[in-house]
């Protein structure tokens, strides 16, 4: 939830809510009660409350007396309480839906124990403990369904609130902004000179929604910050899962891992490194010219940086445990991210994307990391033709969106499917250029010569037989024949 706090920090936070009036609906004090059901229930309550109460976490506090606030103590040790023969935090863990961060810290105040536990808000879906979402009204905890209106309000709050403005840091200080995030970086990316003091520094991030006034003295660090410019994103322990991760294998399956790399740095001032470093690792093929060799790669450069870019952007950063993962193989590359696509991977080249993430999208593309809206696709499809190498292929696994992208492969090596995937999004780059797909641009695109026109006019009717192109004026004469997408 949020960064590793020192004891001391720790402790003044709990001083802090042991000053308030009374119990809030985000925080809860016990003395000894650490019944494991209790606390199940009271994650979910809490998480929920706190999204309900705009608040970045919820807070429950063993050893602070309910009436008075008074510290008393308490017996409670998270570490060595278990439920049935399973350590307590892995049960509760594994009971929760959807997960959430929790942490639990042990801390000593005026010479006695106290337990903190720290919890993270409820985000996109209603927090469930054994399959029953909880709630807290006043300082009664209840099931959510006997709380309509809540209920109600709630699911508002979660369709209006998107990823991006959730906190990832609450109450840091300025110094703290300044070294969990890498701020050179942002005005580099910007072309911007860095101001000249700290007060300049952090009005130009509050600006651009990075970091925010926190309503209890400091500053909050917004996901958008901390995802965007992390010096270290394991800093930050919601979104350390989110980093990229990059797997080299042995041959063509997943058996042998070669080299496995997780990016340790925010996606807008760690991307340029990214991107090296896969590209880094792509095979790459001589080739030898009239009177010079060259090294050529296997994949278009700007089409690995396009689909990395798109990865990072498009992702559903609302799934838990699962980051976007790049993996290379001898004869392909996958680029893998966590969501379905909000459009027909059959419509990625001709629909502009929608963006889960717009405020991060946004920023991406004033840092010129992607491409203007609509136009990215469109230009790895044309990379990917200009070196002749087959369609990639757009697939969504279960709850993932994924790109692969395959190496050079003679035409007769290319099955049919193979083919009629080409001709498809060779009509499909026509189509938005406002042109057609004809024998003879089929021929330039597989490399074929024009005594096979034959030959290429058969896979042509294959793709018009499989359904996803479609002639342009079906009374044209044979060899004007035009073709179109399916859809156009």
């Amino acid at each position: 939830m949020t960064t590793d706090r020192s004891a001391d920090y720790l402790a003044g936070l709990v001083r802090e809510l042991c000053k308030l009036p009374h119990e809030t609906e985000w925080l809860e004090f016990k003395a000894d009660n650490a019944d494991p059901q209790e606390i199940g229930e009271y994650l979910s309550a809490l998480a929920n409350a706190a999204a309900y109460s705009g608040k970045a976490f919820a807070y429950l506090v063993w050893g602070v007396e309910d009436e008075t606030h008074r510290i008393v103590g308490t017996r409670f040790t998270p570490a060595a309480s278990k439920k049935g023969n399973e350590p307590l935090e892995t049960w509760l863990l594994r009971l929760l839906t959807p997960k959430i961060h929790f942490r639990f810290s042990d801390l000593t105040l005026e010479d006695r124990p106290v337990v903190l536990l720290e919890i993270g808000r409820a985000f996109r879906h209603p927090v469930r403990f054994q399959n029953e979402a909880f709630i807290r009204i006043g300082s009664v905890k209840k099931p959510l369904k006997e709380a309509p209106d809540r209920e109600r309000e709630l699911w508002r709050i979660f369709d209006q609130t998107p990823f991006e403005d959730l906190i990832a840091v609450e109450r840091a200080s300025a110094d703290e902004v300044l070294r969990l995030l890498d701020y050179p970086a942002y005005f580099d990316l910007l072309e911007q000179s860095l101001p000249s003091n700290r007060d300049g520094i952090l009005e130009a991030l509050a600006d651009d929604g990075l970091i925010g006034r926190c309503e209890a003295g400091g500053w909050n660090i917004t996901n958008l910050g901390a995802v965007l410019f992390a010096k270290r994103l394991d800093d930050f322990a919601t979104l350390k899962r989110k980093a990229a991760r990059v797997i080299q294998y042995r041959g063509t399956s997943r058996i042998e891992t070669l080299k496995e790399q997780v990016g340790a740095k925010g996606y807008a001032s760690g991307f340029e490194g990214l991107v090296g470093y896969v590209n880094g690792l792509l095979p790459s093929n001589e080739v030898i010219g009239q009177a010079l060799r060259r090294i050529v790669p296997m994949f278009p450069e700007l089409a690995i940086r396009e689909l990395v870019a798109n990865a990072l952007i498009h992702q559903d950063f609302f799934v838990t445990g699962a980051g976007p993962m790049i993996e290379i193989f001898n004869d392909r590359i996958e680029i893998t991210n966590p969501g379905e696509p909000l459009v027909d991977t059959q419509r990625f080249v001709d629909t502009p994307p929608k963006s889960r993430n717009e405020t991060l999208a946004s920023l991406m593309r004033r840092f010129r990391i992607c491409e203007e809206r609509g136009s990215g696709i469109d230009k790895v499809i044309a990379q990917i033709e200009r070196f002749q190498l087959p369609a990639p292929l757009f697939e969504v696994p279960p709850g993932f969106t994924r790109v692969v992208l395959f190496a050079h492969r003679a035409l007769k090596n290319m099955d049919k499917v193979d083919r009629i995937r080409t001709c498809y999004l060779h009509a499909c780059l026509k189509r938005v250029t406002r042109d057609y797909l004809t024998n003879a641009s089929l021929r330039e695109r597989f490399g074929v010569e024009e005594r096979n026109k034959a030959t290429v006019s058969r896979y042509i009717r294959e793709a018009v037989e499989a359904g996803m192109i479609r002639p342009f004026d079906e009374d044209a004469a044979r060899k004007l024949m035009k073709y179109v997408p399916y859809w156009a």
